[in-house]
């Protein structure tokens, strides 16, 4: 699955380009709790059709109300309603506000004390949105400034991921490329992490150069790659939107992959394997490759959080959730760290020194 912001901006522009009535709206505010952060978008059809979200369904419930015709059937008999009343409007962009009562807020699924406030623009114009389409599938960082008084569009090239900004003239949203993940190694712990990121999101290349994985490879829409892994590293060129994650377990495979990693920009660098693999795997890095303690602070492992995960699926799950973490900014606590958590759930080694059964041996 493709980054949310481009599905939705791609299927607004394949609307557009084909004559079809539509609106982009866009989370421009939020008031205490709310389903949906600031800049998300969706578009909505004059069919009804809707992709992307604003919400937990009741807002765009509401949207395709008032302006498509889709519900104007199952509307109570005792409801006139005009073509007027079902049909996207024309002209400058408009803003719309959702839970300023308790009242309207338990309407629309809002959390308690939850507001928001959307800005709603009519027929986006297709040429703009191809151009931005474009530049976020050549891997750039778009800011798109929308002008409040008559909707027309600027697109400019940014250096740096930024929030919505909104002031009395225009609104500036930030999009960029979808983000990526490396994984070295095309096993079964690969497929179901491929999987996990593929509907979080992420465009996923697996890396191998070992024939029989290859081929068993059974993940669709991964782009699969047989070059040594640290030569596929350069070539996919991480930058702070990729995740390059190592699970062969193969150290010829995994660690010049992972060397290559940690001089990228890339947000996330880890490697499977226990403890005692990852403390030897730091040892021949700092031994054979001239890396300093300083050198490896990026590289992570063992990878994943602790919750006790034991088959490939749950760990899986287990690195997932890192990596969401990290790219979303959170701080996990240290305890639910794997080497963490497994060292605090043993006995501790000071205390078993020359003890058998609880006894000391002679």
């Amino acid at each position: 699955m493709e980054n949310l912001d481009v599905m939705v901006l791609r299927t607004l522009h394949g609307w557009r380009a084909a004559g079809r009535r539509a609106l982009l709206a866009t989370v421009v505010r939020t008031w205490g709790s709310s389903p949906r952060p600031v800049g998300s978008i969706m578009a909505l059809c004059e069919d009804g059709a809707v992709v992307g979200s604003v919400s937990g369904g009741c807002i765009e419930d509401d949207l395709i109300d008032r302006h498509t015709r889709a519900y104007a059937q199952s509307a109570p008999p005792d409801v006139a309603r005009t073509d007027a009343d079902h049909r996207i409007p024309s002209g400058p962009p408009t803003f719309v506000k959702y839970g300023v009562s308790a009242d309207e807020a338990h309407r629309f699924g809002l959390p308690c004390g939850g507001t928001l406030e959307l800005l709603l623009e009519y027929d986006p114009d297709p040429v703009s949105l191809a151009e931005l389409i474009a530049a976020l599938e050549a891997g750039r960082l778009v800011q798109r400034s929308v002008r409040l008084a008559d909707g027309v569009v600027t697109l400019s090239l940014a250096t740096t991921p930024g929030d919505l900004v909104a002031d009395s003239v225009q609104i500036t949203n930030c999009f960029g490329p979808e983000y990526r993940m490396l994984l070295i190694g095309a096993g079964q712990l690969a497929e179901y992490l491929a999987t996990m990121a593929q509907f979080s999101g992420f465009a996923v290349t697996v890396c191998d150069p070992r024939d029989e994985y290859r081929a068993a490879w059974g993940v669709p829409g991964v782009t699969v790659v047989n070059d040594m892994p640290d030569d596929a590293v350069r070539a996919f060129k991480p930058d702070r939107r990729t995740c390059v994650v190592a699970l062969t377990h193969d150290p010829k495979l995994d660690d010049l992959a992972l060397l290559e990693a940690l001089s990228t920009d890339a947000f996330y660098v880890g490697g499977i394997g226990s403890r005692r693999n990852n403390q030897a795997r730091r040892a021949r890095m700092i031994e054979h490759f001239d890396q300093t303690e300083e050198d490896l602070l990026r590289l992570r492992g063992p990878i994943g959080i602790y919750i006790g995960s034991k088959t490939p699926p749950e760990i899986a799950v287990s690195v997932m959730a890192e990596v969401l973490a990290v790219k979303n900014g959170v701080t996990l606590p240290r305890d639910m760290e794997v080497a963490q958590a497994k060292n605090v759930r043993e006995w501790p080694q000071d205390e078993t020194d020359g003890l058998v059964c609880g006894v000391r041996a002679a």
